[in-house]
């Protein structure tokens, strides 16, 4: 008799195995976004991956050479688009730090209330969609209503909702009216309960429970090695945040904790962002209790466009607006690195001036770009099955990752 035959196939000889190739994407469903991971299958378990990506990409970084830099905005609105907003600001942030401008305290204050919205938004939708995964159909229907609150809120401020285009160099269009201010306190007193609610839903269910735990694990030290950021650096037990480790738009001057993981598997992650939910619920609260009196744009009139109604009446006004709108205002020469606190990581702009009137060079940092090349290491000896569930627990936005 054979070795295989007295044996059975475990005493097969490695290069003498046969593994089956399988196609995890691009399609959709699958995958949240439209890439492709070419997997080598022993049975259900995986031996090794290929991601492929590229399908979506945009060339957004070539197109921002061709924009005055106001235009540049809703280019940042398609990258991580479940956080639009705080693709707004870093960017107007890295103008301004180019620019020496210094905004005014409500400004900061204004930007970091719609960045903690932003974020409770993308949380929502990154732990919800992770029940879906698991088979929890329940919690995303749920919580779903409380996104649409926080876009009913994005919608009274600037007229949009998904992609905002919100805010200006230099601050916002409009200051908040008594309607966004009362939208606000009544989502922060209604939403916490809906929200322990649906963690309940979640984190009580044995099935649910058994699908996450010990999933998608990565070190803290590869994790680093891998330039990890945001939330799967933390869950991996690393306690690094923007918003702390180099404060902007006011940060320091509020009061939150940066929550941390130990193994960072998939529930390790998932647990991180339902904390750090409930930190952005203190720091808006924190914000609009001590929200400061005074303009809601810093004094840049050669970079912001000026009130409709000054148009009207305004000789200065009609010559800013028609030279900010048909890009006849040069920049100063520079280069500068800004980077803000994302909904799935640190999300950077280096933006090279060449003392004209569009960018002349412009890198995103996509967090999902960085740590997407870790997905194949973290799921090499896991089930086809966990490996959906990693990727969404990592929260790869497909914008964001091809850009």
């Amino acid at each position: 008799m054979t070795e295989q035959s007295i044996y059975g196939e475990d005493h097969i000889k490695e290069e003498e195995k046969q593994y089956n190739t399988l196609n995890l994407g691009p399609t959709h469903p699958a995958t949240h976004g439209v890439f492709q991971n070419v997997l080598q299958m022993d049975g259900e378990i995986i031996m090794s991956a290929e991601p492929t990506i590229g399908y979506i990409h945009r060339a957004f970084e070539k197109l921002a050479e061709h924009r005055p830099f106001y235009q540049v905005t809703p280019i940042t609105d398609r990258l991580n688009y479940c956080s639009a907003p705080i693709n707004n600001m870093g960017w107007h942030m890295t103008v301004e730090k180019l620019l020496q401008v210094e905004t005014p305290k409500r400004v900061d204050y204004m930007r970091i209330i719609v960045m903690e919205l932003s974020r409770i938004a993308d949380h929502l939708i990154c732990n919800s969609v992770l029940g879906v995964d698991a088979g929890a159909l329940t919690g995303f229907t749920y919580v779903f209503q409380w996104r649409e609150r926080i876009y009913d809120i994005f919608e009274q401020m600037c007229g949009a909702r998904l992609t905002t285009n919100i805010g200006r160099i230099g601050g916002f269009e409009r200051d908040f009216s008594p309607k966004v201010i009362e939208m606000i306190r009544a989502f922060l007193k209604e939403f916490p309960a809906h929200f322990n609610e649906f963690e309940g839903l979640l984190l009580r269910n044995r099935i649910f429970m058994d699908r996450i735990i010990g999933v998608g694990p990565i070190s803290a030290e590869r994790a680093l090695s891998y330039s990890f950021t945001g939330h799967n650096l933390r869950a991996a037990g690393v306690d690094y945040d923007v918003r702390v480790m180099n404060p902007y738009s006011s940060y320091q001057d509020f009061d939150f904790i940066i929550p941390v993981g130990t193994s960072g598997d998939t529930f390790d992650r998932f647990c991180v962002r339902q904390e750090e939910i409930r930190q952005s619920l203190k720091i808006i609260t924190q914000a609009l209790d001590n929200l400061p009196e005074g303009k809601f744009v810093a004094d840049c009139p050669e970079f912001y466009l000026p009130p409709k109604k000054d148009v009207y009446n305004s000789m200065e006004a009609l010559i800013w607006h028609f030279k900010i709108v048909m890009g006849e205002v040069d920049l100063p020469s520079g280069e500068v690195y800004h980077s803000v606190e994302g909904g799935n990581g640190e999300v950077g702009y280096y933006l090279i001036s060449d003392g004209g009137r569009t960018p002349y060079r412009l890198h995103f940092r996509r967090p999902c770009f960085i740590y997407y090349q870790a997905y194949p290491e973290m799921i090499s000896g896991q089930m086809l099955s966990d490996a959906i569930l990693t990727m969404s627990s990592m929260n790869v936005i497909a914008g964001e990752l091809d850009a």
